[in-house]
């Protein structure tokens, strides 16, 4: 029997009760069994890995809740389709309301997300976004606090291979064929998904298709070529160390002025898609590493980024690699990087001070404040520090050709 639906999407469950992990949230407490029963829905931003649920839960309540249920993608979809879906959408086609599932939502800019915004306040439409990435980094604030955030989590391979066993269940009831797989395969085939019940229910699928039938009896085999076209996600696990290892190196290399280490990280990272964390790195290195001896780095990186971002992959390599190049190569100093830890650290110990009152804005000293610009080369000598630490120190210029021709300038002026 050949079916056009995915094996994944057949086996999707359709109530809480059938959901493979998630215990935190699906467990003793029934958190959404009670919300449901109140027939209170809140706006939720779900976020955690792929092949958890997200989009699962979101079609379960759409169905326990009777709204009319909406999946778009902010990869592809615009702030129009949104206005269309409502447009379009009257009393009758929708009489309990509308779920919008907009899935990786880290991909609406911040004025995509607060025109989305205005809809949900208006109560026209349940949100229920889904994405990869920290929502606290990428999505409005603004949505946020509208919104329950509920964090998914990787499913154990205990519980993955428990599922695979459903699904060969599953497959032999409706092919009316007998399956053999051993525990083996079932363990490498659980081990090779990291985590995502998605993955792995695809993976055994191809291996069923793939395999022979004798005497009405398929025997599972797990080969090279199969396991081949699923190496991207062999030894990689987001939410494990290896997800950060493999950040921890790129970023290390690109201090460490290692412009190949930088590209083959580059390259082990944008094989499994990272290109958010990616940025975000290349990002703070520009400006911890990089930083004051080559202040052209901050626009530069962050044009090559957007471009990176507008375009997608595959192009979006390119203009990673021009900027992770950049920032391999450049100059280092950390100056601005220990200033702003040193000035922190103060504040953590409880170094709060009052400005100088000729500083403040209602002071009567105000009068003695010395405007920069009415004097020799805009600068005059007088005390910006509070009094309390008046002769503190925070930047020290580093030994590289910017900082040096600012500090030449600075002692120039100050003669």
């Amino acid at each position: 029997m050949s079916n056009k639906v995915p094996l994944a999407d057949r086996l999707r469950p359709e109530n809480f009760d059938d959901f493979v992990g998630q215990e935190h949230i699906f467990g003793e407490n029934k958190f959404f069994e009670k919300i449901l029963e109140n027939n209170s829905m809140p706006n939720m931003i779900l976020y955690g890995p792929p092949g958890v649920g997200k989009t699962t839960l979101a079609m379960i309540i759409s169905k326990k809740t009777n709204k009319k249920f909406f999946k778009l993608n902010a990869t592809t979809c615009s702030i129009s389709d949104i206005k269309d879906i409502i447009k379009n959408t009257n009393i009758l086609l929708a009489p309990n309301g509308i779920i919008i599932y907009l899935d990786e939502i880290q991909y609406f800019n911040k004025k995509q997300q607060q025109t989305l915004l205005e809809y949900i306040e208006t109560g026209k439409v349940t949100l229920i976004a889904s994405t990869t990435e920290n929502p606290y980094f990428y999505i409005y604030p603004a949505i946020l606090s509208r919104s329950h955030v509920i964090e998914f989590k990787n499913i154990s391979k205990e519980q993955i291979i428990s599922n695979l066993k459903r699904a060969v269940k599953f497959l032999e009831s409706e092919n009316n064929i007998k399956i053999n797989i051993s525990d083996e395969i079932l363990e490498q085939i659980a081990s090779n998904s990291n985590g995502d019940v998605r993955k792995s229910i695809n993976i055994l699928e191809l291996c069923y298709i793939s395999s022979e039938i004798t005497n009405n009896t398929k025997t599972i085999i797990y080969d090279n070529n199969i396991k081949n076209l699923n190496k991207n996600y062999a030894n990689y696990n987001k939410s494990g160390d290896d997800y950060y290892d493999l950040l921890s190196a790129f970023q290390k290399s690109l201090r460490g002025s290692d412009p190949d280490a930088s590209i083959y990280y580059l390259a082990r990272l944008l094989s499994v898609g990272e290109i958010i964390s990616v940025s975000r790195r290349l990002l703070v290195c520009a400006c911890e590493d990089v930083g004051l001896a080559n202040p052209n780095i901050f626009v530069q990186v962050k044009t090559l980024v957007d471009i990176a971002m507008q375009v997608g992959m595959p192009e979006a390599r390119i203009p990673l690699a021009d900027a992770v190049l950049l920032v391999a190569l450049s100059p280092k100093s950390n100056s601005a990087y220990l200033a702003i830890n040193s000035a922190m650290q103060d504040i953590s110990n409880n170094s709060i001070f009052n400005p100088p009152s000729h500083l403040c804005n209602l002071s009567p000293d105000i009068k003695n404040y010395k405007y920069p610009h009415d004097f020799p080369n805009h600068w005059v000598r007088q005390q910006y520090l509070p009094n309390e630490i008046k002769n503190k120190k925070y930047y020290y210029s580093q030994k590289n050709k910017y900082e040096q021709a600012f500090e030449i300038y600075s002692n120039n002026i100050k003669k």
